[in-house]
């Protein structure tokens, strides 16, 4: 399997990431969201790479197939993986997809890194520019319910997921925009992560700052969000990035949820406008699993 080596942890062990490298073309890296892995990309992966693109997605430290060591899950340290697996695989002209969290990975990145390597950047439910709510962000969530995921984590780690994940997708009494059967995926996906990996990443993308880093954002920008977003409210996230970023083309998905790189609507579209973002061809760069010349989206 794909490793890479990111760094050290506090004990001066090696940390290895895991990653898949799929196609060919001008790279598209996919960070993930917490807490899941590299597999919640399944379907935008699949297409980006049909579609022309030579497509990464990665385990976030802690997460999935790689190391899961004790220590910091600052922003600073999983930035710096970031960069490791960019120069590793030596990549250039690359666009940065963040989800929710990943979306932090790639304001700090372009931050500290001057954007280096990168020509385009997506924030998709992304966490920025700032989600707790403080004298100076009135717009962000308070600290308290920031704690009850720690507590609800620590308390009963499966049964918060559980729960965590019918909001994530928009799931209700009338409301089923994802199967019962994605519901049980994303479970066993991110009970892979470490207890504490999870409850660190879970203060670090609710408690930091990215107002300054945004700034430092000079390539074009894609902001996606869901209006119905429960998980990262678009009041608090969205809208006060797109607000930082007003050259960026901000695009709402009326009536998704957080998950809507997987909702019935959401997936398709998400990949279609990924696709019209970085650029993909007009055909498939190889044939369909059905024969039909079209994989998954690309309608025309």
């Amino acid at each position: 399997m794909p490793y890479l080596k990111a760094g050290q942890d506090a004990q001066g062990n090696d940390v290895n990431i895991f990653y898949q490298d799929w196609g060919q073309g001008d790279p598209v890296v996919l960070i993930h969201g917490w807490p899941a892995d590299h597999q919640m990309w399944e379907h935008q992966s699949h297409s980006l790479a049909h579609y022309g693109k030579r497509v990464i997605a990665y385990d976030r430290r802690g997460f999935g197939k790689s190391d899961k060591p004790w220590g910091k899950y600052d922003y600073d340290t999983l930035a710096a993986d970031l960069n490791a697996l960019l120069e590793g695989l030596n990549l250039q002209n690359v666009t940065l997809v963040g989800f929710s969290m990943g979306g932090g990975e790639v304001a700090r990145y372009m931050s500290k890194y001057g954007g280096a390597r990168v020509s385009r950047v997506a924030l998709v439910a992304a966490v920025t520019p700032y989600l707790l709510k403080t004298d100076d962000n009135p717009s962000g969530v308070p600290k308290e319910e920031f704690d009850k995921i720690v507590d609800g984590l620590r308390k009963d780690r499966p049964d918060f997921l559980q729960t965590f994940g019918k909001q994530f997708y928009g799931v209700g009494v009338v409301s089923h925009p994802v199967s019962q059967a994605t519901l049980d995926w994303m479970q066993m996906m991110c009970l892979q992560g470490a207890p504490h990996a999870t409850e660190e990443c879970a203060r670090a993308f609710s408690e930091t700052d990215f107002r300054q880093d945004l700034q430092r954002i000079n390539v074009p920008t894609l902001i996606i969000h869901g209006t119905s977003d429960k998980t990262v409210p678009i009041e608090s996230s969205g809208d006060q990035t797109a607000k930082l970023l007003p050259n960026a083309t901000y695009i709402k998905y009326d009536g998704e949820p957080h998950g809507l790189f997987a909702t019935a609507d959401g997936k398709d579209r998400l990949t279609q406008d990924l696709l019209d973002f970085v650029g993909g061809s007009a055909s498939p760069a190889t044939g369909s699993a059905d024969g039909s010349g079209r994989y998954g989206v690309r309608p025309q």
